[in-house]
């Protein structure tokens, strides 16, 4: 397990969220016995617009330097973490010109790198490890710009051109065959990157255990009152709405609630002219026990494509560290759950599967998806993430004693 390193992580996430984000999970583990630097999403002019017109929310007095860019935030441990927000950048993912790209884009690395070295400088921090979190963008030029001595990647998601267009694929591309190891969140993308660099490894998502087991369910609900069936995330493209409507259609008497943010105006569109169908809006981490205690079943209705089969998504776990029984599409070839959760390649079989895990849940069943959520905790996660950073370091250090 890593220990006594300083640890900045250049983050294509936000720390604070409704949602659990498997960046922050371990970095809050790792805190314990590391000095700890987390590099929020770096947030554009744009934003700062957006916030100051209330249609958006960002930290703006940071950004602007007005307040301290750079706090401490405490973990649910009592560790401390190093949260630093950024300048604004420049808007620039919009441009489709190379030259004005790499000009624009060139001005923003320097305001990040700039403000990255203010930070190292003031804290006296060496031998760093740069940790990039599912941010090639930024993490790319940085690379032996931040006098550090390790450069990981962590990557949890395949990327796409919804947000940085096709340069995106070139550029992580690159990225990963300069980084000294990448630790990915799935088989699939583990063997994709292997292709581009041969020390990766995995470390799969995991669970708050210790949030979610005092909701957990004693015994399969008696209730005549409908069966309920759940979804807590995002609503966005990768939401297979086909299937989730033939089952909607096919279960009348089952109710489908949907929690979390809308990024897919279709899904709303396309379901809530159903009766059984109701959309919620996203709650906090912390309330997200309580709601899934309360189904009968979880839904993950991705659908079956490229880009999908990089995931490993955090609701699985949570959904059965409750007890709760989990039916999904087959849009991942997630092996570890083939006893434990039910996968459907058509309709008709998403279908039949809720139907006979609805009718045929037991208590025994219950406490055996509940034990399989604990095997899996985020504290577990971080031994394992903090063990491949340790062999990344000592595997840099013996090369350079060779040298």
């Amino acid at each position: 397990m890593i220990k006594d390193k300083n640890i900045i992580c250049i983050s294509q996430t936000t720390w604070h969220g409704e949602f659990t984000k498997s960046t922050v999970q371990l970095l809050s583990l790792l805190a314990e016995h590391n000095n700890v630097f987390f590099v929020e999403y770096p947030f554009t002019l744009k934003d700062v617009v957006m916030s100051l017109l209330g249609k958006q929310k960002a930290q703006v007095g940071r950004m602007l330097g007005l307040k301290s860019r750079i706090i401490d935030e405490k973990t649910e441990n009592g560790d401390i973490v190093k949260h630093l927000v950024m300048p604004p950048v420049l808007p620039v993912d919009f441009l489709k010109n190379k030259a004005a790209f790499n000009f624009f884009f060139g001005i923003n690395t320097y305001l990040y790198k700039r403000q990255l070295l203010k930070v190292i400088k003031k804290y006296s921090l060496s031998n760093t490890i740069i940790m990039t979190a599912y941010n090639p963008m930024y993490g790319l030029p940085m690379i032996g710009q931040l006098q550090e001595f390790l450069n990981v990647y962590y990557c949890y998601d395949g990327m796409d051109t919804r947000r940085h267009q096709s340069r995106i694929f070139n550029i992580e591309k690159e990225f990963c065959s300069k980084v000294d190891g990448i630790i990915t969140t799935s088989d699939f993308l583990n063997s994709e990157k292997k292709k581009l660099n041969n020390n990766s490894f995995v470390v799969k998502n995991g669970v708050d255990y210790k949030l979610f087991v005092p909701f957990a369910k004693k015994s399969v609900s008696k209730s005549t009152s409908p069966k309920k069936i759940g979804y807590i995330g995002t609503l966005d493209q990768r939401f297979d709405i086909d299937m989730v409507e033939h089952s909607v259609k096919e279960l009348p008497d089952v109710l489908f609630e949907f929690t979390g943010y809308l990024l897919n105006n279709a899904i709303v569109d396309r379901l809530s002219k159903y009766p059984n169908v109701s959309f919620f809006d996203p709650i906090k981490a912390n309330e997200v026990p309580k709601l899934l205690a309360k189904y009968d079943l979880g839904i993950i209705p991705y659908i079956m494509d490229e880009v999908n089969k990089n995931i490993y998504p955090l609701k699985i776990n949570e959904y059965l560290a409750v007890g709760v029984p989990v039916v999904m599409t087959a849009f991942a070839n997630l092996t570890d759950f083939t006893n434990i959760v039910q996968v459907a390649n058509t309709k008709e079989q998403f279908k039949e599967h809720i139907l006979n895990e609805l009718t045929n849940d037991t208590d025994a069943l219950i406490k055996e998806r509940i034990a399989f959520a604990k095997q899996n905790s985020w504290e577990g996660r971080a031994v394992e993430f903090g063990n491949i950073l340790e062999k990344f370091y000592n595997e840099k250090s013996q090369a350079s004693l060779l040298k």
